[in-house]
């Protein structure tokens, strides 16, 4: 009476794939790109795309992130763009977060902008990527910085404090 004789198999678009799991230990020099879910539980030194990405509390990611989801519990340096970030309270991120919807712990650090972007994975600033510089190609970086504006006529006010680095990511094209 309540049985269906007809059992309906869903389609194979609509089955989910199993996540892709990267384990400590593990060292990625590379892009990493998914259609599904990503785990990941060491250090990439490279751009992560994937649907969902979770980013394990030891784990590092040195690169753009860029996905529908995100749950970030360890350390990201570099742009996230996603439709949805949520940082627990052992995340930290260095660089910008491009987001629709953004949750942030008590606890997680953050050190960048946090822009509210309609379609953030699309609409994300073509062409420009992070690199990570040493302290010394920065302090260079500042000094030419200091000189170029003092013989443009630039005030003291105007230049950086003796010292100050201008961080230790710059944009690339």
């Amino acid at each position: 009476m309540f049985s269906n004789s007809k059992k309906t198999n869903p389609p194979a678009a609509a089955k989910q794939l199993p996540p892709s799991i990267l384990s400590a230990g593990l060292t990625v020099n590379g892009d990493l790109n998914s259609e599904g879910e990503v785990q990941i539980d060491c250090l990439v030194n490279g751009d992560v795309t994937a649907v969902r990405l979770a980013i394990g509390e030891n784990a590092k990611v040195v690169g753009e992130v860029v996905a529908e989801q995100v749950l970030i519990r360890g350390e990201v340096v570099g742009r996230i763009r996603a439709k949805s970030v949520e940082l627990d309270k052992t995340a930290k991120v260095r660089g910008d977060i491009w987001h629709e919807l953004l949750s942030i712990a008590a606890g997680a650090k953050v050190e960048g902008l946090c822009k509210f972007a309609e379609n953030p994975r699309e609409n994300a600033v073509s062409g420009t990527k992070l690199s990570v510089v040493s302290s010394s190609e920065a302090a260079e970086a500042t000094e030419k910085a200091v000189q170029k504006a003092i013989k443009a006529g630039a005030s003291t006010a105007d230049l950086p404090m003796p010292g100050a680095l201008p961080g230790l990511a710059r944009a690339t094209s």
